[in-house]
């Protein structure tokens, strides 16, 4: 199977930023472990803090990925146009998110993507991913 994990705005901080609630491991590191827990899986990543470059890798992944997992980070809470982008492709996308937004500011508890999305796991810190994963062992 093929997944791509898209990560967004300041996701490439992991390991540095706000240690007490995204934790200590950066994320290529966790790639890592996350690939040798699903070794027939075939695990790509992109992170980018710009936008249109997650609508870009969305509609290029479309297709070409069984499925993705997404942590638009804060664009969750503010992208129409990131929800448009998922709604229109027909690989289906699993949001995802390292904090459990709803515990957090009040204006984190609104997800744009969360109605395109097949599910959402929230709050399982870097687990978040294992965890989409291990959902499509469903058979």
């Amino acid at each position: 199977m093929k997944v791509l994990i898209i990560n967004g705005p300041n996701l490439n901080l992991l390991g540095e930023r706000e240690t007490d609630i995204y934790g200590n491991m950066t994320f290529d590191d966790y790639l890592d472990e996350l690939q040798s827990k699903f070794p027939r899986h075939e695990i790509g990543c992109f992170q980018s803090n710009i936008e249109g470059e997650l609508i870009d890798k969305l509609q290029e992944a479309n297709l070409e990925y069984n499925v993705i997992l997404l942590n638009a980070g804060a664009y969750t809470h503010t992208s129409v146009a990131i929800a448009d982008a998922i709604k229109a492709i027909d690989t289906p996308v699993i949001e995802v998110h390292i904090s459990n937004i709803l515990a957090r500011e009040e204006y984190r508890h609104v997800s744009y993507i969360a109605p395109e999305c097949v599910g959402t796991i929230t709050g399982f810190g870097l687990d978040s991913y294992r965890l989409a994963l291990e959902y499509l062992k469903k058979p």
